[in-house]
């Protein structure tokens, strides 16, 4: 099956032009052949009303054309001002570098977009939204007319969302041409003038984002109705507790956090980034213990210096970066899938029992839906859903009593979206008990029982019932 079929799209000046679609859906294909990273089979590329059959990607920067992908490429080890303009001197062929007659050149791009950056100030110790910044500002300038944004406010918060869609403003202002790529429907009605829907490699529809809501787009992106409704299931208030978190903290990053967690109970902890809600459960899971509290599990007390000891005590974590921390990239989807349990497939001889791995392997394949020729596959050539099932997976086959996930679908399509949550559910339905690390006010919504909100490490709010709603949360976490 092609990964793309007779797909069209145009971008132009002073124009947001959205392209949206689930993961796998031929999006990052056509970046890549847009961009000169990939050559297409057939069709035209045409920059300026000159036609091309394909373009390399020295030819795409001559054109003006430029993708900020979600890690941004950027070097950690240099300077804002190096950053931006490094790319620009080696593409003008110079040989050598000289901060004194360059930096102008940064220090004018930052100048007329208004930004507050310290031209010399290394990249690695940048927040992600001024590391983006820093890349919007290399891209303007090697002269960029067309901007392509993949997923560009995934890790960050609602006012650094606010900041950066004035500055696309600004940059339509300009006259350039941006494409922005979003799972995050509110967002693409926001900021978008057109919208361009694909499924299964092909375009579906087209036109002014006005013809659009929230709905159709998921209906377009998915080919069925979406139900985004709050779908929380009655909690037994007798339930046993299967969590408790007395007074845990940890200098610098938490103080004093007390919570229960019941068998069967979906319990979201919500914060910006920076207030502690990762280090939290980082925390719980051995990453970085506490230096002070008490974590009980099933009853017990639980003494978590390491993460065997939290595994050991029945607890499981997907973590935020699922790519670097949660999967082995270049193994197979089964061998990622039994990681973390192996000790449970063991013989009484202490071998592994191929016959159990196997059955594990096929039960979480088939039963989680991941999208791939087979389980053999290598984790590295999955979408983001699908990565995000086999982490799913890998954690599920330990059969934990508590299972924690940070920002759960992260760059996940709706559909994923809605699939992912609703197996939380079902695991809940269980007897599992679930904990959601996440900022997506709808997500904690739709699936969470309570929600804990964290600001400045400190525990400010339990909400609960009607409480629930997406302003409220939103209010609480910035108040």
């Amino acid at each position: 099956m092609p990964a793309l079929r007779d797909v069209s799209i145009d971008l132009i000046p002073g124009e947001v032009h959205c392209l949206a679609g689930e993961n796998g859906c031929g999006k990052s294909t056509l970046i890549k052949i847009i961009s000169g990273a990939e050559r297409p089979d057939s069709g035209e590329i045409i920059i300026d009303g000159v036609s091309f059959d394909h373009i390399n990607a020295h030819a795409a920067i001559q054109g003006g054309i430029q993708v900020i992908y979600q890690d941004f490429s950027l070097f950690p080890n240099l300077t804002v001002a190096e950053n931006i303009v490094l790319t620009a001197e080696v593409a003008g062929g110079r040989r050598l570098y000289s901060a004194r007659s360059v930096r102008p050149r940064a220090a004018a791009i930052i100048q007329e977009l208004d930004l507050d950056l310290d031209l010399d100030r290394e990249v690695g110790s940048l927040s992600v939204a001024d590391k983006q910044l820093t890349a919007i500002c290399r891209a303007l300038v090697n002269d960029a007319r067309a901007i392509i944004m993949d997923e560009p406010t995934t890790a960050l918060t609602h006012t650094e969302v606010s900041r950066l869609f004035a500055l696309v403003e600004r940059l339509r202002a300009r006259g350039v041409a941006l494409m922005f790529v979003s799972h995050k429907l509110e967002e693409v009605l926001a900021i978008s003038q057109r919208l361009t829907i694909m499924r299964s490699g092909q375009r579906v529809v087209s036109g002014p984002t006005s013809d659009f809501d929230q709905r159709s787009i998921s209906h377009h992106m998915t080919g069925r109705q979406v139900d985004e409704s709050r779908v929380v299931s009655e909690l037994d208030a007798s339930a046993p507790l299967a969590l408790e978190v007395s007074n845990l903290s940890l200098a610098g990053a938490f103080r004093d956090i007390s919570f229960q967690l019941r068998r069967g109970e979906i319990l979201g902890v919500t914060g910006l980034l920076g207030s502690g809600r990762t280090e939290i459960a980082e925390a719980l899971f051995g990453v970085t213990p506490a230096d002070a509290g008490e974590i009980r599990v099933g009853g017990e007390v639980a003494t978590i210096r390491t993460i065997q000891d939290a595994v050991r005590a029945g607890i499981g974590y997907v973590p935020e970066d699922r790519l670097s921390q949660g999967l082995f990239l270049n193994k197979s989807i089964a061998d990622n899938i039994v990681a973390a349990s192996l000790n449970s497939h063991r013989t009484r001889w202490g071998m592994l029992s191929r016959t159990a791995t196997a059955a594990t392997i096929k039960r979480f394949f088939t039963g989680l839906k991941i999208n791939a020729p087979h389980a053999e596959a290598p984790v590295r050539t999955l979408s983001g859903g699908n990565a995000q099932r086999v982490v799913l997976a890998k954690w599920l086959a330990t059969a934990p009593t508590v299972l924690m996930l940070n920002g759960p679908t992260v760059g996940v399509d709706i559909g994923s979206k809605e699939e992912i949550l609703e197996l939380l559910r079902g695991e809940a339905g269980t007897g599992m008990s679930v904990i959601i690390i996440s900022d997506d006010a709808p997500e904690l919504v739709a699936s969470c029982h309570r929600v804990l909100v964290i600001r400045n490490g400190r525990l400010t709010h339990v909400l609960d019932g009607d409480q629930i709603s997406v302003d409220t949360i939103q209010e609480r976490m910035s108040a």
